[in-house]
């Protein structure tokens, strides 16, 4: 008799588990769906957006593709619940361009130095991504 309370103890630990892991990938994977919304999204045809600022909401940085001037101070603010980064992807800009997790409201701000093109994605949710594009 204790056995069997022993078994059913594990076996409801393993389904909690379990169910848990599901919805947290469930999460995760609605983030692309909420990406592709047009409103976070330039069309292939539209011109980058210009600006200083960065909205992180539904999954996605917007706009997706800014470009700025040199000596812009651009600043991301995390409107969703969940945390995000602002992280590089390019390794050599990566101790340059990477913030912290930010939680809802928390901004990050970066200072462009130099003339290029900048892509960057969230570390916590590699499926957002976007592009600063540096001018002179």
């Amino acid at each position: 008799m204790k056995n069997t309370k022993i078994i059913i103890a594990i076996v409801v630990a393993i389904a909690v588990v379990v169910g848990v892991v599901v919805w947290v990938m469930m999460m995760q994977n609605s983030a692309p769906s909420n990406a592709n919304n047009q409103n976070n999204t330039p069309a292939q045809n539209q011109s980058p957006a210009s600006g200083d600022s960065v909205s992180i909401e539904g999954f996605a940085f917007s706009p997706a593709t800014l470009t700025v001037k040199v000596g812009t101070k651009v600043t991301w603010t995390n409107k969703d619940s969940a945390p995000h980064t602002v992280t590089a992807d390019d390794s050599a800009n990566l101790s340059e361009l990477s913030s912290d997790r930010l939680s809802q409201n928390q901004t990050y701000s970066f200072t462009f130095s130099k003339a290029g093109t900048y892509t960057y994605h969230c570390a916590v949710h590699p499926s957002m991504k976007a592009t600063v594009t540096v001018t002179e």
